[in-house]
């Protein structure tokens, strides 16, 4: 269990999914962690926006599969309309189709519904701290598609292996400019080199592309925020 932290607010979380069992479970679990409080429930894609804009929870918990248009476009509504609420999947579906589509969809991570209460806390309060948390399994699914789809040598620059490190611990472009002492122009162009020779058409795959590669520590289940 989490340890309390009497200087931190409670963490909200809202709830999305359409079977009431499985919303139960989940608000038993979420409320079980002291650090945890769930403000809002939904069950199919309308009331899920409707809740997610009026609650405006931290978190967000999304099941993939639900009446009305689905999580994906739950995923959509809530990037354009509550930025700040950052949705974690909660998924039965292990599938690459649905893990892609998840993570364009401004996913900010996706457990599997066999996750456990501790990895489902410990995975709430690692995304409304704005880390990108996946499940092991979805991480090496995800690994060895990428590592499928790609040549098996890319040849980046140390300056650009900097970067690519700097990416993968979740520094966005600014800060990367402060840290190597260069231009927020000039890294903005060694980011868009290393995506471009990664094959990776986002900072969440060319981190995962790190970590795979032992460029940056830390195992595959926890990355830090694509950010720009």
């Amino acid at each position: 269990m989490l340890e309390p932290d009497d200087h931190a607010h409670s963490i909200t979380v809202g709830i999305v999914d359409d079977h009431a069992l499985v919303r139960a479970g989940l608000r038993e679990l979420v409320e079980s962690e002291p650090r945890l409080r769930v403000v809002g429930e939904a069950d199919d894609t309308e009331s899920a926006i409707a809740m997610l804009t009026t609650c405006r929870p931290q978190v967000a918990l999304v099941d993939l599969e639900l009446p009305g248009g689905g999580g994906i476009a739950v995923l959509q509504a809530a990037a354009e309309r509550v930025p700040d609420t950052r949705c974690l999947v909660v998924s039965a579906y292990s599938d690459y189709a649905y893990i892609s589509a998840a993570l364009d969809a401004a996913a900010a991570g996706y457990l599997l519904k066999t996750a456990n209460r501790t990895e489902l806390a410990e995975a709430i309060v690692a995304v409304s701290k704005g880390t990108t948390v996946l499940d092991r399994e979805v991480a090496q699914r995800l690994q060895r598609r990428w590592r499928d789809e790609r040549e098996p040598t890319v040849s980046l620059t140390p300056r650009e292996v900097e970067v690519l490190s700097l990416i993968a611990r979740g520094s966005a472009n600014k800060e990367i400019a402060a840290e190597l002492g260069l231009g927020i122009r000039t890294i903005e162009g060694y980011v868009s080199n290393v995506l471009a020779k990664l094959g990776a058409s986002s900072r969440t795959e060319a981190a995962l592309w790190a970590h795979e590669h032992r460029i940056v520590g830390g195992g595959p289940g926890t990355l830090a925020p694509p950010r720009r």
